[in-house]
């Protein structure tokens, strides 16, 4: 698989320029392209849905060979730009990080997500730093959303986190990142102070409670997620689909919104 295109890459730093873009997390080859064929102007993958269809838990776990094949195989059936959650970088190693993320790169991905998670802002900036010189080497470059959960993990007193949230932003900037992903922020004036203030195109996640994507969009932030949200939900389905014909042996529901045997298999055909 070739890298990328230039293009694609431009096209997905222009999708963090203005509006919101609408990230739907797929974790496999088939749920991308039906994410893809819906008007996804993107795909980004979930770290625990792509770890749980590979059959690994969520958490830095996946083997690197499996992500990289899965990467490969939706990056083959879409056409937008291609954005991998890479956790933790599966290493905390910046050098193998940075060999992670060309081999991702290689795999037709235009992005990154890259997280500080249970580790120090220190080592994430170095992370970032690698990755850059990775992509650098191969001439060429690489959208790094660069994660931090103070929010997600409840890091320090509450009335502290915005402030904590830019000063690892700042941090972030200077390593290179392009994007700042803030899961766990809700609150309307937290996401507006980190948007107007962080330098960086602010990420978001999809929470119950959070602000409709239009008032997002109105306080700044510049790209949505869902997160592991969709691959949950449709796990959820399949767990009351098998347990309705385990008990019953009969007929599972119809299809929904048009997804059927032979319109999955139009779908992907020109993979």
């Amino acid at each position: 698989m070739p890298l990328a295109p230039p293009s694609s890459l431009r096209e997905f730093r222009q999708l963090h320029q203005s509006g919101l873009l609408l990230l739907a997390n797929a974790w496999d080859a088939g749920s991308a392209r039906v994410m893809e064929s819906l008007g996804a102007k993107a795909i980004a993958t979930t770290s625990a849905g792509l770890a749980w269809s590979q059959g690994y838990p969520d958490g830095d776990l996946l083997p690197v060979s499996r992500l990289l094949d899965a990467v490969a195989s939706i990056a083959r059936v879409v056409k937008v730009p291609l954005t991998v959650d890479m956790e933790g970088g599966y290493s905390s190693e910046p050098h193998a990080v940075g060999e992670l993320a060309a081999g991702v790169l290689d795999a037709g991905a235009v992005g990154i997500n890259l997280e500080d998670g249970s580790g120090t802002v220190d080592l994430l900036c170095a992370k970032i730093e690698a990755v850059k010189l990775a992509a650098a080497r191969k001439g060429t470059d690489l959208f790094v959303n660069a994660r931090t959960d103070v929010f997600l993990r409840g890091v320090g007193p509450a009335e502290r986190r915005v402030e904590e949230t830019l000063a690892r932003a700042r941090r972030l900037r200077d390593a290179g990142a392009d994007g700042l992903f803030v899961p766990g922020v809700k609150a309307p004036a937290d996401i507006k102070a980190i948007a107007s203030e962080a330098g960086l195109p602010l990420n978001v996640m999809a929470m119950v409670g959070m602000a409709h994507a239009s008032e997002l969009e109105a306080l700044g932030a510049r790209r949505l997620s869902s997160g592991a949200n969709i691959a949950t939900a449709t796990l959820g389905r399949v767990a009351a689909l098998t347990t309705e014909f385990l008990r019953n042996g009969g007929a599972v529901s119809p299809p929904e919104a048009g997804i059927t045997y032979p319109a999955l298999n139009a779908l992907l055909t020109r993979g």
